[in-house]
C-alpha cells in the first residue's frame, strides 16, 4: 500500500506538474463538500499507513489496540489481498497513463479537461476510483482489524459522494457527450 500512495499520488502528481505545469492536487481548505472529502482522504491514508506500520512492525501494540480480527488472518485472505493490492496498483497506474493530462486528485472547476473514454475508461467511468476502493480491500485482507474494515466502509461511501460530485462536473462542462458515456459504461465496472 505504500508503494501504492507514493507511485500513484506522489510520483504522478510529480510527472504531471512537470508535463503541465500545474498542480494536479486541487483540493483547498475551504468548508465545500469537496474540499471536505480531500480532506477525510488525507486523515484516512496517514491512518491506513500507520496500520500498515504497527502490523507489519509493532505486532504487540497492533494486537492489543487495533481490535484485530483474528479469526480472518489466513494465509490465503493476506495472499488474495496482496494480490489485490498488485492488480490495484497496476490498474491505477494504467487509468492514469490513460488519463494522461486530465489526471486530477480532485475537481478543477476553472479548466475544461478532455473526457477519456478509451481504454480501461470504456469498463469503467471511476477506474482510479476503483483502485482506491480496491487498495483499502486489499489492506482489510492482509491486516483484518476494525480500523482497516471501517477504512473500507467509509472509503466506499467517500468515493460515492466524489463520484457524484465530478459526474455533475463533468456533465455541465461534457453536456451530452458525458451524457452518453454515461449511457454505454458504469461507474465501477
Amino acid at each position: 500500500m505504500i508503494v501504492y500512495f507514493f507511485q500513484v499520488f506522489v510520483i504522478r502528481s510529480y510527472a504531471q506538474w512537470k508535463k503541465t505545469g500545474q498542480n494536479p492536487f486541487v483540493f483547498s481548505k475551504s468548508e465545500n463538500a469537496h474540499d471536505y472529502i480531500g480532506f477525510v482522504f488525507k486523515i484516512m491514508t496517514v491512518i491506513s499507513l500507520s496500520v500498515i506500520v504497527l502490523f507489519s512492525f509493532f505486532e504487540d501494540i497492533y494486537s492489543a489496540f487495533l481490535g484485530p480480527l483474528t479469526y480472518m488472518h489466513l494465509e490465503v485472505l493476506k495472499w488474495t489481498g496482496t494480490g489485490i493490492l498488485i492488480a490495484s496498483l497496476i490498474w491505477t497506474i494504467v487509468a492514469q497513463y490513460q488519463m494522461s493530462n486530465s489526471w486530477r486528485i480532485g475537481i478543477d472547476y476553472e479548466e475544461k479537461t478532455t473526457l477519456v473514454r478509451v481504454g480501461i475508461f470504456k469498463l469503467s467511468r471511476n477506474p482510479v476510483f476503483l483502485g482506491v476502493l480496491l487498495i483499502y480491500l486489499g489492506t482489510f485482507l492482509i491486516a483484518p482489524n476494525a480500523i482497516t474494515l471501517t477504512l473500507f466502509v467509509l472509503c466506499y461511501f467517500i468515493l460515492q459522494i466524489q463520484i457524484r460530485l465530478e459526474e455533475e462536473y463533468l456533465e455541465s462542462t461534457h453536456g451530452q457527450d458525458y451524457i452518453d458515456y454515461k449511457k454505454k459504461v458504469r461507474r465501477w465496472i
